[in-house]
């Protein structure tokens, strides 16, 4: 079974960075790509950003545009979201998520596996 494992939420003042990281193990694929996504107390769940297998394919939400970034080490099964320039409104549960395909998506019925979530606030 797989299992994702996020880290590095809290809490931080707006224009403040943040990194979170997940960690993926048990039973791995060995092309898969791995998502972002978050949600707000009262809101549905939201994509952030998404990369592909080999990295070098990725896409953003156009509210995180600019200020997030995604990256993956395959070597240690991890992918990361440094988040820059935080605004009270990127406050939410951020999730990561394993899609069984090298391609990927945005839509979150396209991924398999998710992590239970790591909040992040940002205060005004």
């Amino acid at each position: 079974q797989v299992q994702l494992v996020e880290s590095g939420g809290g809490l931080v003042q707006a224009g403040g960075s943040l990194r979170l990281s997940c960690a993926v193990s048990g039973r791995t694929f060995s092309d898969y790509a791995m998502g972002w996504f978050r949600q707000a107390p009262g809101k549905e769940r939201e994509f952030v950003t998404t990369i592909g297998w080999s990295g070098g394919n990725t896409f953003y939400a156009d509210s995180v545009k600019g200020r997030f970034t995604i990256s993956r080490d395959n070597a240690k099964n991890t992918v990361s979201l440094q988040m820059n320039s935080l605004k009270p409104e990127d406050t939410a549960v951020y999730y990561c998520a394993l899609r069984r395909s090298i391609t990927t998506a945005t839509m979150s019925d396209e991924y398999d596996y998710w992590g239970q979530g790591t909040q992040v606030t940002v205060s005004s």
